[in-house]
């Protein structure tokens, strides 16, 4: 492993050559480069299908998982820690939750620390509400993926 200009920062073991990244106990913790995936669930009722009109849902929360020094960094006091609270800030979790529930200001968080989308994945099944109706309740799954490239990093410091 080879540190670059900055003591506190080491390049990923990809960078040098070698092709073996590092161990994970080897990188510093406070390594400012990685992902972040905003998820969300939604539902909607739908009657008949005939019918035009469906009853959405808003979405309840979105959820957040990444490392934890990095989702600290971008969101901040945004951030709903209650579910993992008290955990070391080079460990990731996948229980984390924004406080707000606009996607569309997640999204603008992320981009103004640097990161860009690079996948997204979204999910739709179908429940029939009961056994003596046509309606049924719509759920969907929604993920995007958002990462922030080492080089980024170097260029901010």
């Amino acid at each position: 492993m080879a540190l670059s200009g900055n003591c506190r920062t080491y390049l990923p073991a990809r960078e040098q050559g070698s092709g073996i990244c590092p161990p994970p106990s080897l990188l510093p913790s406070d390594r400012k480069w990685g992902f972040i995936t905003i998820g969300y669930r939604g539902s909607c009722t739908i009657g008949r299908e005939s019918q035009a009109d469906a009853k959405f849902r808003r979405v309840p929360r979105i959820l957040v998982c990444g490392r934890i020094a990095l989702v600290k960094e971008v969101f901040g006091e945004s951030l709903n820690e209650s579910r993992d609270p008290d955990r070391a800030p080079e460990r990731y979790t996948s229980r984390f939750y924004l406080k707000f529930k606009h996607l569309e200001r997640a999204f603008d968080m992320l981009s103004e620390c640097g990161f860009h989308m690079v996948a997204c994945n979204s999910s739709v099944t179908a429940s029939f509400v009961n056994q003596y109706t046509d309606d049924k309740v719509w759920s969907s799954y929604t993920e995007y993926v958002f990462y922030r490239k080492y080089e980024t990093f170097l260029r901010e410091t």
